[in-house]
């Protein structure tokens, strides 16, 4: 009686204890193996992190956004059905642009996989507008977005330098002896993480409170606001700057003197201020005075530590690049497919009136066959167009796809290649030939810089 009343208890607490590890990692994100870290890879593609997350047993490319509140998946890509959404509900949300609030499906109990790190119970949101798909602007598919539920539980480095991110269980992670880092204390609102740091503008130093935002592909965005002397007083341009959740995003864009992150100095650094219209849901935090995006934190390598409150940064490889602006006026998108007339490299030499397969000799007459197939291309079109750029004076519009580019066909580019060109120095020339409805069309211009003089 005894061994069997010891044999029940041991049972007893063995089930006790694998029930409240099951418990707990269903209410948040765990790395489930020894080490209690996990390292995935990512793409970095116009300052933005892209990285596989699994959820419900299908693997799916998302941004990681410390930006976003609840993963948010994009029903347009036709994704939902195999993923088996269950337990929704609709609801609309709001956020930047000058548009309405966006209609979503609210999910309840999904399993999410990132690396060895799973979660069971993870609630996210499923969104249909298509204008909100990131990915015909990044030439990569994007399916999704993550942030604050990854964030909360793990600690998080970044490693921009080498692509890849590890995730850690807070209690076990260790942080290293690092002299030449810098941690900054983080504030949150509404789960969003902010950071206190100061701008140069105008010659004058201003302590400033900045979202930090993985999610953007730019570097600065301020606020403008008289009282603070957060105002434009370099020369400047007026831009798209991006897609919100309510629509497009316009505004300004310049440079300051410099961003200051205690011993970090960023000089000339690129900021934009968005028009009020497009900010006023991220204007509730009525503390907030801007937003620190990719451009910059890809400067450094980061540990972000919610449950800590704090963020170390450590500058790398590409702290001293310099900013620049797209000197073009175009926004490319990647625009499907389109049918390519190339060599086929397996060319067919024969002899005349002998078989294919005999070997020829001197007296034989040879016949080389140069055959051609078709094949399935990307196409990239002008998606925006920057009024008065060098691109706009030349002749060329929106809906234009681009063939070539410098006398290459454009599918030999990815889309990031030939974004690039549009960045290199003042006077190069860029020869396009387009295709407009069908009428090719042959354009020549030369980059300038869009910084133009206030007036």
């Amino acid at each position: 009686m005894h061994f069997k009343f010891m044999k029940k208890l041991v049972t007893s607490v063995i089930l006790f204890l694998l029930f409240i590890q099951f418990g707990f990692a269903q209410s948040e994100f765990m790395v489930q193996n020894k080490r209690q870290s996990t390292r995935i890879n990512f793409e970095l593609i116009n300052n933005l992190i892209i990285i596989p997350v699994e959820i419900n047993g299908v693997v799916l490319s998302f941004l990681l956004d410390t930006g976003v509140s609840k993963p948010i998946v994009f029903s347009f890509l036709n994704v939902s059905d195999t993923l088996k959404l269950k337990d929704t509900e609709t609801i609309y949300l709001r956020g930047l642009g000058e548009g309405n609030s966006v209609k979503a499906l609210k999910s309840k109990n999904n399993i999410f996989k990132i690396g060895d790190a799973l979660k069971l119970n993870q609630d996210l949101y499923e969104i249909f507008d298509s204008n909100l798909n990131f990915a015909p602007r990044l030439g990569v598919p994007v399916h999704g977005i993550i942030g604050f539920d990854l964030f909360k539980d793990l600690v998080v480095e970044i490693n921009y330098s080498r692509k890849y991110i590890r995730l850690a269980n807070p209690e076990k992670y260790k942080y290293r002896k690092c002299k030449k880092c810098e941690v900054l204390n983080l504030e949150f609102y509404n789960n969003k993480p902010y950071i206190n740091v100061e701008v140069s503008v105008n010659k004058k130093n201003i302590p400033i409170k900045l979202l930090i935002d993985s999610g953007g592909s730019d570097a600065l965005w301020l606020f403008e606001d008289d009282s603070l002397g957060i105002e434009i007083n370099h020369p400047f341009f007026v831009d798209f700057l991006g897609y919100g959740l309510s629509g497009s995003v316009y505004g300004k864009r310049s440079t300051i003197d410099a961003l200051i992150l205690k011993s970090f100095v960023l000089e000339n650094a690129n900021v934009a201020y968005p028009d009020d219209t497009s900010i006023i849901s991220a204007k509730k935090n009525k503390d907030r005075n801007g937003t620190l995006a990719g451009n910059i934190l890809k400067r450094f390598n980061v540990i972000i530590d919610y449950q800590k409150a704090i963020m170390t940064i450590k500058k790398n490889s590409y702290f001293k690049e310099k900013f620049s602006y797209n000197k073009s006026g175009i926004e490319l998108a990647y625009d499907g497919v389109r049918l390519v007339k190339e060599k086929d490299n397996g060319v067919s030499v024969r002899k005349s009136g002998i078989p294919e397969n005999e070997k020829a000799t001197n007296s034989s007459r040879i016949v080389i066959d140069t055959k051609f197939k078709l094949s399935l291309k990307p196409a990239y079109s002008i998606v925006e167009l920057r009024l008065d750029s060098p691109a706009h004076r030349a002749g060329l519009m929106l809906n234009d796809v681009i063939l070539s580019i410098n006398g290459k066909p454009a599918h030999e580019f990815t889309l990031q290649q030939i974004i690039h060109k549009f960045y290199d120095f003042n006077g190069k020339q860029i020869r396009l030939v387009v295709d407009r409805d069908g009428i090719i069309l042959a354009f020549n211009f030369y980059l300038e810089t869009p910084l133009k003089t206030k007036t």
